[in-house]
């Protein structure tokens, strides 16, 4: 049987839920329970790419414990998602005890709650042929039944109810993002242009990769060798005869497409890799162009990277 313990307030007496009794940094807990099946890994996923404190199957007496940490004097976590459910045994039954202590403390948090009809979850568990938590030597749909008996009184207790049958993960992400998370963060898709030089490898993490080793190389100009693409003088010896604004015309308009595709889908973060032969010259000056054009939109949040910069120019 579980040990049920209250937080310990750090000041003051007891509050209401809206009117912390306590002085802390953090200003989102998201408690993200439900179903087995039905969707709580790709809920967390949400979380942590807007930037939220994640952890995964986490007991209610350890969500008391990283509570306490949180709202410590010195912790600098200020937005937080935990799941919890019935992988955590039979500290589950304390999850309620849990959310009555965040309600008393006045720490703003909410309690999300994913379900989906049995069939669905069945079908979900066939598909990767995972045992159901519950019932780990029978059928799934008695795991399911074991499951629902238990989630019930919580359920009541969530501050978002999500049915995820027939609802793909795309939609998911979507729907939370729009409900739970902060107009600035929902729906941002983190882009990152990042130069190479094919000479040094291909880059491991890329999603999209454009070859602009046809453009006219300043590595072959002396005086421009040791210069990179960051130098103005470099950028006009690429444009001099017309290609790379040719290039930037079918780039932009390809990118103008595919971004907001991106987006729409719920993709979290996208690497678009431009390589040519040393990694300092043509690459550079295209992956600044483009990070310079996209760092505006509202939808997305750019940063550049130059793997290859710093390496010698000898022999490129």
């Amino acid at each position: 049987m579980a040990v049920i313990r209250t937080l310990r307030p750090l000041r003051g007496a007891s509050g209401k839920a809206g009117k912390p009794v306590i002085e802390s940094r953090l200003e989102d807990l998201v408690v993200i329970t439900g179903f087995s099946g039905a969707g709580k890994s790709t809920a967390m996923n949400v979380f942590e790419d807007a930037g939220y404190f994640c952890v995964d199957n986490l007991p209610p007496e350890m969500i008391r414990s990283l509570v306490e940490l949180f709202v410590h004097k010195g912790s600098k976590v200020e937005r937080a998602a935990v799941v919890s459910d019935v992988r955590g045994g039979v500290y589950f039954e304390a999850l309620r005890a849990v959310v009555d202590d965040l309600d008393a403390l006045g720490l703003e948090h909410h309690v999300v709650f994913l379900e989906a009809a049995e069939q669905s979850l069945v079908t979900r568990y066939k598909e990767t042929r995972r045992r159901h938590p519950l019932a780990p030597e029978g059928s799934v749909a008695a795991g399911v039944a074991a499951e629902r008996a238990l989630l019930e009184p919580l359920r009541g207790r969530a501050d978002l109810v999500i049915d995820t049958t027939g609802m793909s993960a795309a939609a998911l992400r979507e729907k939370i993002a729009q409900e739970l998370l902060p107009r600035k963060t929902a729906g941002r898709l983190a882009v990152t242009f990042m130069s190479f030089g094919f000479k040094h490898g291909p880059p491991r993490e890329e999603d999209l990769a454009f070859d602009v080793r046809f453009l006219a190389n300043p590595h072959y100009e002396p005086q421009l060798r040791e210069l990179t693409g960051l130098e103005e003088r470099v950028v006009d010896y690429i444009a001099r005869d017309g290609r790379l604004e040719e290039l930037y015309v079918r780039l932009h308009a390809l990118l103008d497409f595919l971004l907001p595709q991106y987006v729409s889908e719920g993709k979290a973060h996208l690497v678009i890799a431009i390589g040519c032969t040393g990694g300092r010259h043509r690459s550079v000056a295209i992956a600044e162009h483009l990070a310079a054009r996209y760092r505006e939109r509202d939808d997305l949040e750019v940063a550049v990277a130059h793997r290859d910069l710093e390496r010698s120019p000898r022999g490129a």
